[in-house]
């Protein structure tokens, strides 16, 4: 699901589990995983992409939807931990965005350090509550510190998926870069923010930038039930299931 390779001491890690990369049970346990022993690990910087057309396609709806309550209630936890490890890993991680990320794919991008994307037809975006599930307080927290409250607001309640340019202005992109150069500028970008400062350096202020907003995903633990029984609510009333009919023009 997940496929690395190195690249003078940066780990270039591919998601690679089916055509869109949708985020399922098993694809993130895989991510956080990885991201996980990457803690320990020789490579000095990260950099994500996805192999295929798509950098990743958000949640897995169907298999939502065929799991039921016993899955979403495994579900959310395992999601929380594949969008946390990238947020708190000690080193820098470049995303590059090679194509449309979504809800869930959009998330785990913003988590990097730095978000490079291709200038093609892809698109990013968080609309997750028109799919009719709030949003959990790890993906909250991981947008409000890269886009601020006041774009985090606008992209969230506004629901909506931006081409590359406009995402620049929300503050989710912030490059974008033509296809054929991306992994490539990603990399060196990689490299160029582990050679130029310091490791514990790097390390300490990435920490004291995400502190506040690792405090509130352990501070507001409350909020957990609440958010399950939503997604469970919403993938047995129907709601999720007709808004995964319109998506893909399907009855």
């Amino acid at each position: 699901m997940i496929e690395r390779e190195d690249v003078d001491g940066v780990a270039v890690l591919r998601l690679a589990h089916g055509p869109v990369n949708a985020m399922d049970l098993e694809l993130c346990g895989a991510i956080a995983d990885a991201f996980a022993g990457l803690a320990s690990d020789p490579a000095t910087a990260v950099v994500l992409t996805g192999a295929g057309r798509s950098f990743s396609a958000g949640v897995d709806l169907r298999r939502l939807l065929d799991g039921g309550e016993e899955y979403v209630r495994r579900f959310l936890p395992a999601l929380d931990a594949c969008l946390r490890t990238p947020f708190e890993l000690g080193k820098p991680v470049v995303a590059a965005v090679n194509g449309h990320a979504i809800a869930g794919g959009a998330v785990l991008a913003a988590a990097a350090d730095r978000v490079l994307m291709t200038d093609g037809p892809g698109r990013i975006g968080v609309p997750e509550i028109v799919v009719g599930v709030p949003f959990p307080r790890v993906p909250i927290e991981v947008v409000r510190h890269a886009v601020g409250d006041q774009a985090a607001r606008r992209l969230m309640i506004g629901a909506s998926t931006h081409p590359a340019a406009d995402a620049v202005g929300f503050g989710l992109v912030d490059e974008v870069v033509p296809a054929d150069e991306l992994l490539d500028r990603a990399i060196a970008q990689a490299r160029a923010l582990a050679a130029d400062v310091p490791a514990d350096t790097f390390a300490m202020t990435k920490a004291q930038l995400r502190r506040e907003h690792v405090e509130r995903m352990d501070g507001y633990a409350d909020e957990a039930a609440g958010v399950a029984e939503l997604w469970v609510r919403r993938v047995t009333d129907g709601w999720t299931a007709d808004y995964l009919a319109k998506a893909t023009k399907k009855s």
